[in-house]
């Protein structure tokens, strides 16, 4: 499936392997009219975006743009670090990025070390072990996930449910209430067949991303094509195909308030 945009994207500013030149080439020869270099946020202790590189990040994605010629967008893959929803993209920053998508990860500066033992501990114990979660964590993560949503303009919440558990329903709701993306991420099996179904009974809206992490994979849609030949999503309900350009909700805060 070819994408209008590829809006997750990561680079050598956190763990990817290509140079955001390089991914902008490789989308550029996709034939994409858009990507995001979206690395990993400033609190990903291991491999996050620091903010001593993101003048540099930016110049980069400038120049890019002017190289190519098509859309490169400075995004940030924002890390959810506790239940109030808090990331790690402050307000301060919102000026120098495009796109803010926001996913759970493991190796986060929490808020708290009750994050740390729910969000973190607890999630990679039952995943790892293929146990069957507590309801006090689904709701926990449930929480943290909607009020993330409520608090900030998010654009997209990549690979929901993946390495941790949710009401998938609940924040597929408060996603289309609030504008908000669910992505299909094509790196990774994040939501079983039947959440997907769940996910798309809501009327909540999709877009589709590589999460590329190396130049090769920048624009790549197999998982997903394969995921949309057992659950019937309508394409007028994915807004990166066809030549749609999404109407991201970063954007028009920034358009608002900024």
């Amino acid at each position: 499936m070819l994408l209008t945009g590829d809006y997750h994207t990561h680079t050598v500013y956190s763990h990817g392997k290509g140079t955001v030149f390089e991914n902008a080439v490789q989308a550029k020869e996709l034939g994409l009219k858009e990507i995001a270099i979206t690395d990993h946020g400033f609190e990903q202790m291991a491999f996050g975006l620091r903010h001593k590189k993101l003048d540099q990040l930016i110049k980069d994605c400038k120049e890019a743009s002017a190289l190519t010629g098509i859309n490169v967008l400075v995004g940030i893959e924002a890390n959810l670090c506790d239940e109030e929803g808090r990331t790690d993209l402050q307000k301060e920053n919102y000026k120098d990025f495009d796109v803010y998508l926001m996913g759970i990860h493991r190796f986060v500066k929490f808020s708290r070390v009750r994050d740390f033992g729910r969000m973190f501990i607890q999630n990679s114990i039952y995943t790892t072990f293929h146990l069957k979660p507590s309801k006090a964590l689904i709701k926990y993560n449930t929480n943290a996930y909607i009020n993330c949503i409520k608090k900030n303009p998010l654009d997209a919440i990549t690979h929901l449910n993946f390495l941790c558990f949710c009401d998938v329903v609940e924040v597929a709701k408060a996603a289309r209430d609030y504008g908000t993306y669910i992505e299909l991420n094509a790196k990774k099996v994040h939501l079983t067949d039947e959440e997907l179904c769940e996910v798309r009974d809501t009327g909540v809206r999709f877009i589709i991303n590589s999460d590329a992490h190396s130049v090769d994979r920048i624009g790549d849609t197999k998982l997903v094509d394969e995921l949309l030949t057992r659950v019937d999503i309508p394409r007028n309900r994915i807004d990166n195909i066809d030549g749609k350009i999404p109407t991201f909700r970063f954007r028009e805060f920034k358009e608002r308030n900024l």
